[in-house]
């Protein structure tokens, strides 16, 4: 282990002399409270260590020690249900030991429970060869999730014993024979953070991340494995949204990173994540999520290393052949504390104060999502969908951090705070919105859906289209100026942002809507505009055709019962058909 000396106190920056026989990114404790760090820079002999705790009353002359290893993780069953600071440390427990409410500093608790007994179930035995990904066994973790044990990654060779039984963390349940002797295997993995976890094979974005969100499965859809960025300004429901693709996307494992988020929102997430249903199974959602909290008035470079820890858990289960939806909360507030580290490094700035690498330390996050074969004989498939929340001063996603992510991702959710203040929600702005994905995704669509499924979008986006140029001649000259068909279009474009992208996440049928739902909605709204169209050509009146019954009906049909969707559907259509013929009967006036 490489001794130093503290040399120099900057806020949460420390510098080390002695640390010679140090390596970049190792594990270092500070003084004799053992503060917990890591090196990120080296001079001769002299280490710059960024320390994830408090460091006021440390002055120059203590010890400095490093331990040898980078910052890891702890991999193993327990994961699920904790709630865990930026470098993983379980806050539940670190309460119950010293009984406070505040993280005090030096505190040293291991991440997975070391007493805990968990049931473990082999699936291989003696004599069978193994390699790394493989199963050797599974446990039950929660009620609804099975966690599996898998052989760590540089293991091969062939299973000497395996045991069956309750075990700790800690004991082992196997014994491999590899080339270089035997091997003994413990249901609990370590992970260095800053290096994604490896696989076999990435596989191209073909499938949707079905989340239930009208706006995003229909207009921005996110790929199983893609990457979405959800920038927008104080208030306009970025939290929000993530709680609603946190319940209802298809993921099997919710990782919820809060990173530098104010207190109170994180005390509310972590509030309401156990109380909330999963809808898939009647158990709390909790059962599937694991919370990472790492509050404002933390330590600033906890922050760092937060995203980090979130996203190594999230590789971890993704291995295990599910689907995981990783959700980080804000990323803009973990750029804060690179250009805050990078300020006191003295590095040279980059835009606003940024560090130079901003960019490539944000691919590097975003770029270990995806959805793959993991490793392992058995050729599973897991996805990690990662979801970042940007937060730019001002709304105004000119700055860096929102510039660097678009450059990245390949979903851009636009909140707006117009829409907000107008009590629309999700506040997705349908004209700067965009989705790379939709091509790749549109077969699938096409072919699970419906095979109109491409079209009835594309054409409730020129509707929205044509609706904001004819808005702008609407605020010079006034509605009455517009042609009846162009009227008609304003009607159609508003049935479709009152009726279609509205959504309720406090009603309990609106709050989802599945696909087929989805597609019946669209057809409802496009029928209406074709059929009052064909009316008005005929010589209908504008006004009669805007005053039809039916469309508080279309209106409706959004809490419309999963069961009853067919049978309503085809009774609006019905009802559209005879009204509008009504309508064409009395001709204009």
């Amino acid at each position: 282990m490489s001794k130093g000396t503290i040399k120099k106190v900057a806020g949460p920056l420390v510098i080390a002399s002695g640390m010679r026989d140090a390596n970049m990114f190792d594990v270092v404790r500070v003084s004799d409270e053992r503060l917990i760090g890591e090196i990120i820079e080296i001079h001769g002999d002299e280490a710059s260590i960024q320390v994830y705790e408090e460091t006021s009353g440390l002055g120059p002359g203590e010890p400095v020690e490093s331990m040898d290893v980078p910052l890891s993780v702890e991999l193993g069953p327990g994961l699920l249900t904790s709630i865990y600071d930026g470098i993983q440390r379980p806050l539940d427990d670190i309460m119950k030991e010293t009984g406070s409410n505040n993280l005090k500093r030096g505190v040293e608790v291991p991440s997975l429970k070391r007493d805990k007994k968990w049931q473990f179930v082999p699936t291989v035995k003696a004599g069978d060869s193994v390699e790394a990904g493989d199963i050797i066994g599974t446990v039950q973790e929660t009620l609804i999730i099975e966690h599996k044990i898998m052989v760590p990654y540089g293991v091969k060779g062939t299973v000497k014993e395996i045991k069956s039984g309750e075990f700790t963390v800690e004991e082992t349940v196997a014994v491999i024979e590899t080339e270089n002797g035997e091997k003994e295997l413990t249901m609990m993995q370590k992970w260095p953070v800053r290096r994604g976890r490896p696989y076999q094979t990435k596989l191209p974005p073909v499938k949707p991340l079905i989340t239930g969100q009208r706006v995003v499965d229909a207009f921005f859809p996110i790929a199983k494995g893609g990457v979405a960025a959800v920038p927008g300004p104080f208030g306009s429901g970025k939290t929000v949204i993530q709680h609603q693709l946190a319940k209802w996307a298809e993921a099997d494992i919710v990782v919820y990173i809060g990173c530098g988020e104010r207190g109170n929102e994180m005390t509310d997430v972590l509030n309401e994540f156990p109380e909330l249903k999963d809808p898939k199974t009647g158990h709390s959602l909790m059962q599937r999520t694991v919370l990472i909290a790492n509050t404002s008035d933390m330590p600033v470079a906890a922050r760092e290393a937060s995203i980090y820890t979130g996203i190594t858990i999230a590789e971890y289960f993704r291995d295990m052949g599910y689907s995981v939806a990783l959700m980080a909360d804000s990323t803009s507030r973990w750029a804060e504390a690179l250009r805050e580290m990078s300020g006191r490094l003295e590095e040279m700035p980059g835009e606003e104060g940024y560090p130079a690498y901003l960019g490539s330390r944000l691919a590097q996050f975003y770029e270990r999502a995806g959805h793959v074969i993991c490793l392992g004989r058995d050729g599973r498939e897991g996805a990690l969908s990662a979801i970042g929340a940007v937060s730019p001063p001002g709304g105004d996603i000119s700055e860096p951090v929102s510039q660097a992510t678009l450059r990245i991702v390949k979903v851009f959710w636009g909140l707006d705070s117009a829409l907000a203040y107008k009590r629309h929600f999700p506040a997705i702005n349908w004209l700067t919105s965009y989705s790379l994905y939709v091509d790749n995704l549109g077969k699938w669509f096409d072919e699970n859906v419906s095979d109109e499924w491409m079209s009835c979008r594309q054409g409730l986006m020129s509707l929205l289209q044509e609706e904001a140029e004819l808005e702008e001649i609407v605020k010079m000259v006034g509605m009455d100026a517009l042609s009846p068909i162009d009227r008609l279009k304003m009607e159609a474009a508003r049935s479709i942002r009152e009726d279609f992208l509205h959504q309720n996440s406090f009603h309990e049928i609106d709050t989802y809507t599945p696909l087929q739902k989805q597609f019946r909605m669209m057809k409802l709204v496009l029928a209406f505009y074709e059929q009052s169209k064909k009316a008005l050509e005929g010589g209908a009146s504008i006004q009669n055709l805007i005053k039809m019954p039916v469309r508080e009906q279309i209106g409706r049909f959004k809490y419309t019962k999963a069961e009853d969707v067919e049978k309503e559907y085809q009774a609006v259509l019905d009802e559209l058909a005879k009204e509008v013929a009504d309508a064409a009967g009395k001709g204009a006036f």
